[in-house]
């Protein structure tokens, strides 16, 4: 398994609102090339996310559905990538004052990674998640201080 933390300076609900807009998937999920198809109850339990994968022309299409959802808390998903097989992707957002404390885990369920889980794996892995970790994190720095200026401007006008 491997598991990445990162502490965002935004709250749990300003990061589930990027997590829950399966559209957005693309601009901080590491490898993705394009969303194809997000349900539109998505993140809902069964919801389905179809993205391509790849770098370059090494492209494959993957199906992640929903499995466990508790909105600005806790969002697990099934990642499927035929032949590689499926892995759970468990997010948890824990309050850390006015901040969150994101914890993603990452564990092969079925097919070829199941056999070479281990080290190697899991090593590449998390470089990948705290890559994805650190774009999510700018996005929502970004979306926080947006609307915090938004909300100083029209303070300051009103």
């Amino acid at each position: 398994m491997a598991r990445n933390r990162r502490l965002i300076l935004s709250s749990p609900s300003e990061v589930w609102s990027l997590l829950s807009d399966g559209s957005r998937y693309g601009e901080w999920v590491t490898g993705t090339q394009q969303v194809l198809a997000a349900d539109p109850h998505w993140p809902d339990v069964g919801a389905r996310l179809r993205v391509r994968v790849g770098v370059g022309p090494l492209t494959l299409d993957d199906t992640c559905v929903v499995r466990i959802c508790e909105p600005r808390h806790r969002l697990e998903l099934e990642a499927k990538a035929d032949p590689f097989g499926a892995a759970r992707i468990a997010m948890n957002l824990i309050p850390w004052g006015e901040h969150t404390l994101f914890v993603l885990d990452w564990h092969p369920l079925r097919g070829p990674g199941t056999r070479m889980h281990g080290l190697p794996v899991d090593y590449i892995v998390a470089i990948r998640n705290g890559m994805m970790l650190t774009k999510l994190a700018r996005i929502a720095l970004r979306e926080h201080d947006e609307s915090a200026g938004g909300v100083l401007r029209n303070a300051r006008s009103g």
